[in-house]
């Protein structure tokens, strides 16, 4: 029987006291959140690249804690390290000369990468490969794109569940979703930003979806709804009910069809992720689901 599973896009807000954490003045985050909830994106890990010969990865203390931190069947989905999926280094201003990324789908870094997490191996959903939009200056085309991502496939070890999110719009064609069903790599939709509305798109490319997916859930402008929460992420800003809605019919075809679901929530999507998932769950005991 498929799963869903659902929670958050990272979990230490103080400003989730009240809704997720106790007001104990010293807690274990992790260990409380989930009491309320069976999953959770990592994206801290994501963020390890600082230089062209700078990069970090995660501790292995760290990844013990986390490790013991959530009950059996609680799993981590987790953004694998940007020092692998930037094709050049960030630029401060777009004038600035790009600089190719040495690590970009390097075998040796993912390889130490998985090696540091194998403790958690138990606790794992999936591992997403996120690639951030792709200009002609970064990626000629989906073709070269594909191309490299045909080699790199081959070199991910057996044993775990990979997703790709791809941020080129013009990408999400039937080439791409052939792509990831040939090589079983999950897809992941990602609602929010420039992107379409995701149940536009499975509605497309459904039959390519198999075994696992996951849906992320960001808002369209994340820097409004900071200035509007100034950090406290505990009230809703930004409903969209209607588009709920949608997602959920989405979510519950997939279960229907066998394909266990992962929906990640971030508080740019409305303001407060806890409440948006109080939320979708009432909208789907509502709907008999």
């Amino acid at each position: 029987m498929a799963q869903l599973k659902i929670g958050t896009c990272s979990w230490k807000y103080d400003s989730w006291r009240g809704l997720v954490y106790s007001g104990e003045p010293k807690l274990n985050y992790l260990k409380e959140y989930s009491r309320f909830f069976n999953t959770v994106e990592i994206d801290q890990w994501f963020w390890s690249l600082h230089g062209i010969n700078k990069v970090t990865l995660p501790k292995q203390e760290v990844v013990q804690s986390y490790r013991i931190s959530v009950p059996n069947g609680f799993k981590f989905t987790i953004k694998i390290p940007n020092s692998i999926t930037l094709t050049h280094l960030y630029q401060k201003e777009k004038s600035e000369e790009l600089i190719p990324n040495p690590h970009f789908l390097s075998a040796d870094l993912l390889m130490e990468f998985m090696g540091i997490i194998k403790p958690m191996k138990d606790n794992l959903g999936p591992l997403m490969f996120q690639f951030e939009y792709l200009n002609k200056t970064k990626m000629k085309s989906q073709f070269e794109f594909q191309g490299l991502m045909r080699e790199f496939v081959k070199i991910l070890p057996e044993g775990y569940d990979f997703s790709f999110e791809i941020r080129n719009p013009n990408y999400l064609n039937e080439d791409y979703f052939n792509f990831i069903k040939e090589h079983k790599v999950g897809h992941v939709f990602l609602q929010g930003y420039y992107m379409p509305p995701i149940h536009q798109i499975y509605q497309r490319y459904k039959d390519f979806i198999k075994d696992f997916t996951v849906i992320r859930l960001h808002g369209n402008d994340r820097h409004g709804i900071e200035n509007r929460s100034q950090g406290e992420w505990n009230k809703i800003l930004d409903p969209k009910d209607d588009e709920l809605e949608q997602i959920i019919e989405m979510i519950a075809e997939l279960l229907d069809r066998k394909v266990d679901v992962y929906l990640n929530v971030n508080n740019h999507y409305e303001g407060s992720a806890p409440l948006t998932i109080e939320k979708i769950k009432k909208m789907m005991h509502n709907a008999g689901r």
